[in-house]
């Protein structure tokens, strides 16, 4: 039997991606208008956060040396007008996979900032499709493994598809 390339990453990377799924599913099902504002006006929901958080969180482990590159950081999360969205985030993200305290949750997502650039490094969208995520239409968990430039492993994640 011949071994897949990259079948280590690949199964991280599901299992990264189906735990982000089951927290957006939750998100989404008792979804309300709460969310934060990027700098470029674009809303960032307890999903993305959560997402990332439980993805970077299992990559971390698996591949400690690899560098995640994402879109969020958990700096707005620690201002104290936001302590209830971290609060929110911090509920979903142990209802739904994994036990951890606020901080340790903020340490995951900042995981995404991915400072320590190499050949080899992840790339994460914790949800492509943040507006479509709060309408309760399409969106997707992109996660992708870049090697010397080119993508080895490529993960999209589509909790609504079919739904």
């Amino acid at each position: 039997m011949t071994a897949i390339p990259f079948e280590r990453e690949l199964n991280a990377g599901l299992a990264a991606v189906r735990e982000a799924a089951k927290i957006c599913r939750s998100v989404q099902a008792q979804i309300t208008l709460d969310h934060l504002s990027k700098v470029d006006s674009s809303p960032v929901t307890v999903a993305d956060f959560g997402s990332q958080a439980v993805v970077c969180k299992t990559l971390g482990e698996t591949f400690p040396h690899d560098s995640i590159v994402a879109e969020e950081d958990a700096t707005e999360l620690r201002d104290s007008g936001n302590l209830h969205f971290l609060h929110q985030i911090h509920e979903q993200v142990c209802a739904n996979c994994l036990q951890a305290s606020p901080d340790e949750i903020c340490r995951w997502i900042d995981r995404g900032t991915g400072q320590h650039r190499h050949d080899r490094f992840w790339t994460l969208d914790p949800i492509d499709g943040t507006k479509g995520f709060l309408r309760r239409e399409q969106y997707a968990i992109s996660l992708a493994l870049i090697v010397d430039g080119q993508i080895v492993v490529g993960l999209l994640g589509c909790p609504n598809l079919g739904a």
